[in-house]
C-alpha cells in the first residue's frame, strides 16, 4: 500500500432522486401539430433515441490508485446510477476518467460516434469486460475463480472493473487499492475481446421528413428491442386530419422493429409541421454509452432495469417552395456537429449557417460538417421559408482529457471529499470517480460559438453508416 497520496475533490451531486414510475408497456406515440408560421425555432434532438436520465451518487465501489507524471492519486472506483425518465434504474462505469461528474447532470443515450469512444481501438473490449464482469455476472464465486483470487465482494468486483475498463477507455495508470480488485482488472484487460457496439434501445430514422401536403410523408423507420409497440397518432388530429399510418396508408395502431411510419397529410392542410414522439418499455443493452450536454463525465452502460426509452421525429410540409428536413448529430472523429439537410419541396432551399450561405437544390440533400473545438458550446439556429426555424444546441465533448482550459467554467457549490464508508472500501477523502484537485465543476453555461481557426468553414460531405455486426459473447 502506498505510504503517501493525493486526495481528490469529490464533485457531489445532491440527493435528490427521481422515484421509479409505472412503466410504460409496448411503445406510445404522441405528438403535436403547428403551423409553420411561427417564428419560434424548434430544438431539434440530437440524439436518436433511446433513454434520458438523471445521474445518481455511486452506489458500489472500492477505491483505486491513479498513477500520473509521479504522483499517485486516490479515487472512489465502481458503480454509478441513474434514474431513467418516466421508470426505470441504469448502472453505469466511468468512461471519462479526467472529467468531474456534476451534480443531477442529465444524460441521454448516445452512439459511440458522439463519445470519446470514437476512434478508441478498444472500445468493443470495454463492451466486453461489461459483459463478463459484475453486474452482468453476479455470481462472484464463479468470477472470482476465473480471475483466479480467493473471493470477491461486490464492492471489489465493481473496484476491478472500473479500473479495467479506464485502463481502455482513458489509457490510464491505473490500480485497484484491493488485491482482489487488482487481480480481477487484470484478469479482465488480459481476457477482454473486441465486442462491436451495441444497438440502441430504440431510434426513428430519419428523425426529421419533409413534404407536400396529400401525401404519405415519410418513412420513419422503428428500430427498437422492445418485444411489441403501440402507436397513436400526433395530438390534436381532431384539428389537423394528421394522422401515423403504414404504406398502405392504413391507420398504425401497433407496431414492431422495422416497422416503417409515415405521416399522412390531409390535401388541404395549411403549411404546418407535428411531432412524434415514441416510447417503449425495454431494458437498455450493456455497452450503449451515455453522454451529458453539460460536461459530466461521459458513462457507459453496465446493466439495466425495464426501463422507459423514447425518440422523437419531426415532419413539415408546405404546398410549394422548399419544404427542409434538418437533423443533427455529434461528429467526434471529424471534430463538429453533422448538420443534415433534405430538401423535399420544388424549390432551392437557401439558409445561411455560421455566416456561410448554403443551398441545397429541390429533391437533394446534404451533409455539413461544423468544426468546433473541444469543449465547445454551440447554440445555432437555421431559418427557412414562412417561418420554418430549427434550433441546434449542445457540448462537444470528445476527449478523456484537454480542452478544460479553453472554455468557461463555474463552481456549483463547494466540492466536498466523499469518505469511503458503508459499500465502499479504502481510504479517507477519495474522490468519485473522475474527480480533479484542480478542476471545479463544469456547469452547462452557454459559450459564445468560435469557429475553428476563426474562418467560418463546413465541410460538406455525403454522410454514410457503417454496418454493424452482430452481438458477440
Amino acid at each position: 500500500m502506498l505510504s503517501a497520496f493525493s486526495a481528490l475533490s469529490a464533485c457531489r451531486r445532491g440527493a435528490a432522486r427521481l422515484a421509479a414510475a409505472t412503466l410504460v408497456s409496448g411503445l406510445v406515440a404522441a405528438g403535436g401539430v403547428a403551423t409553420a408560421g411561427t417564428a419560434v425555432a424548434d430544438e431539434t434532438p440530437q440524439s436518436p433515441g433511446g433513454a434520458t436520465a438523471t445521474l445518481g451518487d455511486l452506489k458500489t465501489y472500492g477505491s483505486a490508485v491513479i498513477h500520473d507524471h509521479g504522483e499517485d492519486s486516490w479515487v472512489s472506483a465502481g458503480l454509478f446510477e441513474m434514474s431513467v425518465d418516466d421508470g426505470g434504474t441504469l448502472q453505469t462505469y466511468c468512461i471519462d476518467l479526467h472529467n468531474p461528474t456534476q451534480r443531477d447532470a442529465r444524460y441521454q443515450e448516445t452512439s459511440w460516434s458522439g463519445t470519446s469512444l470514437s476512434g478508441n481501438k478498444d472500445a468493443g473490449r470495454i463492451r466486453w469486460i461489461l459483459r463478463n464482469s459484475y453486474p452482468q455476472v453476479n455470481d462472484l464465486t464463479a468470477l472470482a475463480e476465473k480471475a483466479g483470487v480467493g473471493g470477491l465482494t461486490e464492492q471489489d468486483a465493481a473496484a476491478g472493473t472500473q479500473v479495467a475498463i479506464w485502463r481502455y477507455s482513458d489509457g490510464a495508470d491505473v490500480d485497484a487499492a484491493d488485491p482482489k480488485a487488482e487481480k480481477l482488472a487484470d484478469y479482465l484487460q488480459r481476457n477482454a475481446r473486441d465486442l462491436p457496439e451495441p444497438d440502441a434501445s430504440l431510434t426513428l430514422t430519419p428523425a426529421a421528413v419533409s413534404g407536400h401536403p396529400g401525401e404519405r410523408l415519410g418513412p420513419v423507420t422503428v428500430h427498437t428491442d422492445a418485444d411489441g409497440v403501440t402507436v397513436a397518432p400526433p395530438a390534436d388530429t381532431a384539428a389537423s386530419g394528421v394522422k401515423v399510418v403504414d404504406g398502405h396508408g392504413k391507420p398504425v395502431t401497433s407496431a414492431a422493429d422495422g416497422s416503417r411510419l409515415f405521416f399522412d397529410i390531409p390535401k388541404d392542410s395549411a403549411d404546418g409541421s407535428a411531432s412524434l414522439t415514441v416510447q417503449a418499455s425495454t431494458s437498455v443493452p450493456v455497452g450503449r454509452a451515455f453522454a451529458s450536454d453539460s460536461r459530466s463525465q461521459t458513462q457507459i452502460l453496465a446493466g439495466s432495469s425495464e426501463s422507459t426509452v423514447s425518440a422523437t421525429a419531426t415532419v413539415d410540409w408546405a404546398a410549394k417552395g422548399a419544404i427542409p428536413a434538418l437533423t443533427a448529430e455529434k461528429n467526434c472523429a471529424d471534430g463538429g456537429v453533422d448538420i443534415t439537410a433534405v430538401n423535399k419541396g420544388d424549390e432551392a432551399f437557401t439558409f445561411e449557417l455560421m455566416g456561410v450561405e448554403h443551398t441545397i437544390a429541390a429533391g437533394a440533400a446534404q451533409t455539413m460538417t461544423v468544426p468546433l473545438q473541444e469543449d465547445q458550446a454551440y447554440d445555432f439556429t437555421i431559418s427557412g421559408p414562412s417561418g420554418f426555424a430549427k434550433r441546434f444546441k449542445g457540448v462537444l465533448d470528445c476527449r478523456t482529457q484537454g480542452g478544460a482550459s479553453d472554455i468557461t467554467t463555474q463552481t456549483v457549490g463547494e466540492p466536498s471529499p466523499a469518505s469511503i464508508g458503508g459499500s465502499g472500501s479504502g481510504g479517507s477523502d477519495l474522490a468519485k470517480t473522475g474527480g480533479s484537485g484542480a478542476t471545479p465543476v463544469i456547469a452547462g453555461v452557454a459559450i459564445a460559438l468560435v469557429l475553428v481557426g476563426g474562418a467560418a468553414v463546413l465541410f460538406v460531405r455525403r454522410k454514410q453508416t457503417p454496418e454493424q455486426g452482430p452481438a458477440q459473447d
